[in-house]
């Protein structure tokens, strides 16, 4: 039987994130009275009936809707599994304004799945830049030559991202990832989003749907959907898991129909999220917040710290921005500044690698989100199939290291990253 399905909601409304995210999604009955989900390894399941299963297969090839409090059973576990109705049960009072999520085995798995889900051939993108270089990848290799128009727009340019969004032929997403990878940049999502909605389509077609990849900060620090973005998109191997050990993606929108149209796409992907991940995902949901509010308070530390170090060209972090319209932005969309801070050394791709080569305690690796501090070369490791003009208009250059700083302590962090950058 569905475990998310037959959810006790004893608890009843009203309850904050933190309470939710242990007491929704998992029905202990149906686990023989274990307190937490346990893991069901199972690839396909027996139906109580033929009726059931005629019901079942109606509603996952989406030839009808489950009605309101309907058990639809399962079928086989590439179209859904008990750990993965809990996990994504779970996850949604996490994000603000959510109603549903999908889960998928990696942060790309969940942005392609997106991409195919709501454009095609003839139609066109806009999404910001710098970003995730995976994702720019996937617009110039795979959406491009399948026929999706990608248009790069650099990210906090307000006026230029409204003008792509009025103008684009065929828009029908506006892709945000902000903060921006790795300069941290920031886009206006209430504005994108009032653009997107506000555009008047000559042929009917439904206004762009407005994702934003909320990985660096979400869903404790920024809440697209309360800005109006339509869906968020996350690399759950980063602060959702927070451990360096497992990949998984996710979705969540306010609108259902959203989720149910990926879900749909994932069934032909075949992409979901196993049953192992999803039990480890769900057993690191809680602690979220208590993970990312320390990550946060030491990289703050450090970064002001060592903004006027002599070696340092600038280090990129949100509280210590100048521009106004990225202060701006940054008071009206952020609770806090994240745990994500960007070096820009003086000596170039020299220095930068000296750097990296003389951390005792930050660990040279590439992801972002986890307990432990990394720290990474961009522009030869993330984002080195982007151009030379690319890398330029993103500011990604020679001397540019990006810190993910973990919960260690901060003092030792900074001693680290001091020593470190003394041996340049």
């Amino acid at each position: 039987m569905s475990q998310a399905k037959e959810t006790v909601h004893a608890h009843g409304p009203g309850l904050r994130a933190s309470t939710e995210v242990l007491t929704r999604g998992f029905d202990p009955r149906l686990s023989v009275g274990s307190a937490r989900p346990a893991v069901f390894r199972s690839s396909t399941y027996v139906f109580s009936s033929p009726e059931a299963a005629e019901r079942a297969f109606s509603v996952a090839s989406g030839r009808s809707q489950a009605a309101e409090g309907e058990n639809v059973e399962l079928i086989y576990a590439r179209l859904n599994h008990p750990n993965a109705e809990i996990v994504e049960d779970q996850m949604v009072p996490l994000e603000s304004g959510a109603q549903a999520a999908a889960v998928f085995n990696s942060g790309m798995a969940a942005i392609m799945t997106a991409m195919t889900t709501f454009a095609g051939p003839g139609d066109s993108v806009v999404y910001t830049v710098p970003v995730y270089g995976g994702t720019q990848h996937l617009m110039h290799e795979f959406l491009e030559p399948f026929g999706i128009r990608g248009i790069p727009v650099p990210a906090g340019s307000t006026r230029r991202l409204e003008e792509a969004i009025a103008t684009a032929a065929n828009l029908r997403i506006v892709f945000i990832e902000t903060p921006a990878n790795p300069t941290l940049r920031m886009t206006s999502i209430r504005r994108a989003a009032h653009a997107a909605h506000s555009r008047r389509s000559s042929n009917g077609a439904p206004p762009p749907v407005v994702m934003v990849d909320n990985t660096f900060l979400g869903p404790v620090f920024q809440h697209p959907l309360q800005l109006g973005a339509d869906l968020v998109l996350y690399s759950a191997t980063k602060y959702l898991s927070g451990f360096s050990d497992l990949l998984a993606g996710a979705a969540l929108a306010r609108d259902v129909s959203l989720i149910r149209m990926m879900k749909a796409r994932r069934v032909t992907f075949g992409n979901i999220l196993p049953p192992d991940e999803c039990w480890m995902l769900d057993g690191r949901l809680p602690t979220v917040a208590l993970r990312m509010n320390r990550a946060s308070k030491n990289a703050q530390r450090i970064a002001e710290h060592l903004k006027a170090h002599p070696k340092l060209d600038r280090v990129w972090y949100p509280s210590l921005f100048t521009d106004p319209e990225q202060i701006a932005i940054r008071d009206e969309q952020c609770d806090y500044p994240g745990a994500l801070v960007s070096l820009d050394l003086k000596g170039g791709k020299t220095a930068a690698f000296d750097f990296l080569r003389h951390l005792r305690i930050a660990r040279n690796a590439v992801s972002l989100g986890g307990v432990e501090t990394l720290a990474c070369h961009p522009k030869t490791t993330t984002h080195s199939p982007l151009s030379e003009s690319e890398l330029a208009e993103a500011g990604i250059g020679d001397g540019l290291v990006r810190l993910s700083v973990g919960t260690e302590d901060w003092r030792d962090l900074l001693a680290d990253l001091e020593q470190a950058l003394e041996k340049i």
